[in-house]
């Protein structure tokens, strides 16, 4: 069950969908008659998807996604409401338990110093995490700490972990025990239920099965994929866990169902007048069509029959009759451009336009403008010189300079200063 627009935190996810392994309990608007007593034990959940069940002999009012405080073996755990009502009789029967099993009791609902310390031991379980992972590793110890899970009341802690081999771990136990002052349990899960425990989101970009509403994890195999015409590349097939994928037997019965209508593809040939035989190399499950290709021949064209013409050219084929190849109009494979009615205007103008500037050379827009018949002249004289019947030379240098090797004059040089000691008569008068 998915939450709904508002999601979780605004109220709007009315089915519960967000939690995990949720079942969605649609007895519980419905009034129960009076003659029947409400069925008594509840389903609570702890971190991840562990989940439990509990009997409120005590007849508590809690009511779905309160936090209750449970009895355990050495002490007490605090859980959320999860189902309650009829519901959870069939939980139990799924589970294996019926109503005499014995079932620990629920004590109280969570008031805000159990919700205190409920918080604080959920704050301390990623550090215990990361040090029992140090010393795992200092000790060589060929497993791997998933999760960690403490108590309420921090007495216990258990401690999840995956290994491919058995692990002696009493030297790991002893020296968590020392640092972290609690009882240590260490369980064993596969890898399957690790990604369970962890959640993510998987290649079809929704919550992972095992972390929502998948509980039984049955065998995955390759098969799987050939059956329904996968390509078997492991990167594609496998899931976060490492593992196949649990969806591959979703729709195997359906393609399984399907198969039995189409012949056998490993040895089916058929033959046509004048023409190869043809192998049958691929099959759509889906399209009911079987492709062939011609034997022997590289390159050839592939030709496609629906299974009923498939098995009727079959049939001819062991009678001793060979068909006539049947003639299929080629499709031109080029998509037709479609004109659209509207304009699209977003697309005309480029995005980095005005990062662009435009720069116009200026021996360019000179050559332009004396290159333009149209354009207005405004120099009298050079209209003269222009026409034909005038006298005037055409003088393109209204200064010209007679003396070309002649140095520019300098206007702007500084003069420089007259020399006192030569140019002063007063002085030399002075020393004589």
């Amino acid at each position: 069950m998915a939450c709904g627009s508002g999601g979780c935190s605004s109220g709007g996810c009315s089915t519960g969908g967000c939690n995990k392994l949720n079942t969605y309990d649609w007895l519980g608007n419905i009034d129960l008659p009076d003659h029947i007593k409400p069925f008594d034990i509840v389903e609570v959940r702890f971190k991840g998807t562990r989940k439990e069940y509990y009997r409120n002999i005590y007849n508590h009012d809690i009511t779905n996604k309160d936090f209750v405080v449970v009895e355990m073996e050495n002490g007490f755990d605090i859980g959320q409401v999860t189902l309650k009502g009829e519901l959870v009789r069939l939980q139990l029967k799924k589970a294996g338990f019926t109503d005499r099993t014995e079932h620990p009791k629920i004590i109280r609902r969570a008031n805000d110093v159990d919700m205190i310390k409920y918080n604080e031991c959920k704050e301390l379980e990623v550090p215990t995490m990361f040090n029992a992972r140090t010393i795992a590793l200092e000790l060589g110890l060929k497993m791997k700490l998933s999760d960690v899970e403490y108590q309420a009341d921090r007495r216990k802690a258990t401690f999840y972990y995956t290994a491919e081999e058995r692990v002696d771990f009493r030297e790991l136990i002893k020296r968590l025990a020392e640092q972290f002052k609690v009882r240590i349990e260490m369980k064993q899960i596969g890898y399957r239920e690790e990604a369970g425990r962890l959640g993510a989101i998987g290649s079809c970009g929704r919550e992972l099965c095992c972390s929502t509403w998948l509980t039984d994890f049955k065998v995955v195999q390759t098969n799987a994929a050939r059956y329904q015409n996968l390509s078997i590349n492991q990167l594609k097939l496998s899931g976060q866990c490492g593992r196949l994928k649990c969806c591959l037997n979703f729709e195997l019965d359906a393609y399984q169902e399907a198969l039995k209508e189409f012949p056998a593809e490993d040895k089916l040939v058929l033959h046509f007048e004048e023409k190869a035989p043809y192998k049958a190399v691929k099959t759509d499950i889906l399209k009911r069509m079987m492709w062939f290709a011609p034997q022997g021949e590289i390159g050839g064209e592939w030709v496609s029959f629906p299974v009923s013409k498939v098995k009727e050219y079959e049939e001819l084929n062991k009678n001793g009759t060979k068909p006539p190849f049947p003639i299929y109009e080629k499709k031109d494979d080029k998509k037709k451009i479609i004109e659209l009615d509207f304009k699209n205007d977003m697309g005309k103008d480029s995005i980095t336009r005005l990062d662009e500037r435009k720069k116009k050379p200026v021996h360019k827009n000179n050559q332009n403008k004396n290159n333009n018949p149209n354009r207005p002249n405004n120099n009298p004289n050079k209209e003269k010189a222009s026409h034909p019947n005038t006298n005037v030379a055409a003088n393109p240098n209204p200064n010209p300079n007679p003396n070309p090797n002649r140095p520019k004059p300098h206007h702007n040089r500084p003069k420089p200063k007259p020399n006192n000691s030569n140019n002063n008569p007063n002085k030399e008068n002075k020393g004589q």
